[in-house]
């Protein structure tokens, strides 16, 4: 019989033997890989913490104690054993669960995340406050090898080790090249250094000598003397040297191991880190071949693990990274820099390309846009491809780093807009109003794949800050030019002249536009149809005349509407006096709501981003 289909909340993994945990796991792997072939998703790290899920909830009191996954996109396991079992067949699709965790979804999901590296410090901000309540509840935080690049782990590991309160630390390593550690010997000792008796002889001890006459050097002896024997077996000094103690690296797809671990662990009450070796995309093979491939992917064949390609146009991600190639082999000043997304922002093909020209920083935004920053300044163009919602992490950065100096930094930002399943937490659309309120940047976005060459062509030639915003997919199949051509910028389109109405578009929502442009004219409304191309600085000129023609005048964007390219507009307008009396101005955007997640067209659909929804709204303000 399956054990799964019995599994309903963590308790009922608690009277579970070894071997039928290790049967549970099995069950739960064929269960994600399944239902992720048809749905998408995070699939190889899901796959490379299943045994750990399942000690963590098997050793601590859920949801009582506080379980934290860092990112989240390893949570898969979390949720089908926490009572949404029938639900993950929905997840990451309309209506069905969230693909991290999410406080309004579960009690067992006590924080939400989406962005990386927060984990560490969430954990501790809920271990002081179950302090000042006077509380006994446990907080383990989960945060991988990748997410530990960051600094703000870092942070909060140093701001915990000096708190001294009870924190649980797992670090989910499936990347770091530790051989000499992996043997039973290893193991068993990080079991022992777990023990809280150990761990109260070694406070005694400190506690006894610390105060009395040559005690201070008996201390640091023994101390040294531990470090000593675990430098020898472990890589643990650092987290030591920030205040935790240091256990493992612990095997982590031996269930026995984990709990036997964890179970000594639950009864400290200082800070821990728990070193776990884990598998990206353990037991299905495509994705421990490949773990990049599976990390985040669309539907596949489960059998054969092919992707399921439901286009053969090139996406946008690309698009920029074939085009930057073009342009690097001609200008050895172009250098690429990503934070630990060298994949999904196209730019392995340049690293293979120019192996010296590429920095992969890590889950590092922040330090990724003032790297650029003194490469810039020292004659250098740096091109920081970074997803929109990442972008926001070094938005500082952005300001005090390069728009102060007016150093000719090039951001590439992928995944502008609307991203669909991911959610919230993915969302591009906050890019165009963080950042055309700052000085001596250029914001431009293109409305098709022939545009984003021009554009990233334009960026590198312009000789100070610019910010390149594309969606995320594939194109409209248009051809890119042969030969590169500057934009003037700063300069719009006028696609179709008119007079009942004046359209300004701006990126990718022209192909949309120009379908409502279509349904009007069958109505005997004749609009004007701009592609604006820049939300920094607008084509003043362009816009005003069209805009003199009409009565009523309509932005659209796939941004917030708060601050976004209409509200620049508006500006424009009111600056120019050609507000009020019988203008009026209707604004398409994202309205001041956090997004859900679904398909991007369901999403569109949802907020109204849609031809139809253009042509009603225009027609029932014509009257």
């Amino acid at each position: 019989m399956e054990l799964l289909p019995q599994i309903e909340s963590p308790k009922d993994i608690r009277d579970l033997s070894y071997p039928e945990l290790r049967r549970l796991a099995e069950e739960i792997r064929e269960y994600i890989v399944d239902v992720i072939s048809k749905q998408g998703g995070h699939l190889a790290p899901s796959l490379g913490v299943v045994e750990l899920t399942l000690a963590l909830h098997y050793c601590f009191d859920t949801p009582r104690d506080r379980l934290i996954w860092d990112v989240g996109h390893q949570c898969y396991a979390h949720k089908i054993i926490t009572g949404r079992r029938e639900e993950f067949r929905k997840i990451r699709s309309r209506g069905g669960p969230s693909g991290f965790p999410k406080r309004d979804e579960s009690v067992y999901d006590p924080f939400g995340t989406g962005h990386s590296s927060t984990s560490i410090s969430a954990g501790l901000g809920m271990a002081i406050a179950r302090d000042l309540q006077k509380g006994s509840r446990k907080v383990v935080a989960v945060i991988g090898d990748g997410s530990m690049s960051a600094g703000m782990a870092f942070e909060a590991l140093n701001h915990a080790g000096q708190t001294e309160t009870d924190l649980v630390v797992v670090l989910n390593d499936n990347e770091m090249c530790i051989s000499s550690t992996k043997g039973a010997l290893s193991s068993y000792l990080s079991r022992r250094l777990a023990d809280p008796y150990y761990l109260k002889i070694r406070n005694e001890v400190k506690r006894l000598f610390k105060d009395k006459p040559g005690g201070d050097k008996l201390v640091l002896a023994v101390k040294k003397a531990e470090e000593a024997l675990k430098g020898f077996f472990t890589p643990g000094i650092l987290f030591e040297e920030l205040g935790f103690k240091y256990v493992g690296p612990i095997r982590g797809h031996r269930v026995k191991d984990l709990i036997e671990t964890f179970k000594q662990v639950g009864k400290a009450k200082e800070p821990i880190l728990v070193h776990v070796l884990t598998k990206k995309g353990k037991g299905y093979p495509p994705a421990e071949e490949n773990p990049s491939l599976f990390h985040g992917i669309g539907p596949f064949d489960k059998e054969t693990g092919e992707p399921l390609k439901s286009s053969s146009l090139p996406t946008y991600s690309k698009v920029f990274a074939n085009t930057l190639i073009k342009i690097a082999q001609k200008d050895e000043r172009v250098v690429a820099i990503t934070a630990a997304m060298p994949d999904g922002t196209g730019l392995s093909a340049f690293a293979r390309r120019f192996p010296d020209r590429f920095f992969d920083v890590g889950i590092a935004e922040q330090h990724a846009v003032t790297f650029a920053a003194g490469l810039a300044a020292e004659g250098m163009i740096p091109v920081a491809a970074i997803y929109s919602t990442f972008l926001q992490r070094a938005y500082d950065q952005i300001i005090h780093d390069v728009a102060l100096q007016n150093l000719p930094v090039v951001f590439a930002i992928d995944r502008g807009g609307i991203v669909g399943d991911d959610g919230p937490t993915h969302h591009g659309v906050f890019d165009l109003s963080y950042l055309r309120s700052i000085p001596n940047m250029v914001v431009m976005a293109p409305s098709d794949e022939a545009e984003l060459a021009n554009m990233l062509f334009t960026a590198i030639k312009h000789g100070g800050p610019v910010a390149v915003r594309y969606p995320r997919g594939v194109g409209l199949g248009v051809d890119i030019p042969e030969e590169l051509e500057p934009l003037e910028i700063g300069k719009g389109r006028l696609i179709h002249d008119g007079g009942d109405v004046a359209i300004l578009s701006v990126g990718n929502m022209l192909r949309a536009c120009e379908e409502a442009v279509a349904l009007l004219k069958e109505e005997g409304i004749t609009p004007s149809l701009i592609d604006a191309r820049f939300i920094k600085p607008l084509d003043e000129e362009l816009i005003v005349e069209a805009v003199g023609k009409s009565s009523l005048v309509v932005t659209v964007e796939e941004n917030v509407l708060a601050g976004g390219f209409g509200s620049g507009v508006l500006e424009l307008l009111a600056d120019r006096g050609l507000l009020g009396g019988d203008r009026q101005v209707l604004r398409f955007g994202v309205p001041d709501t956090f997004l859900p997640h679904a398909s991007q067209d369901e999403v569109r659909r949802m907020i109204g981003l849609t031809p139809q929804a253009i042509f009603d709204a225009v027609v029932k303000r014509l009257g």
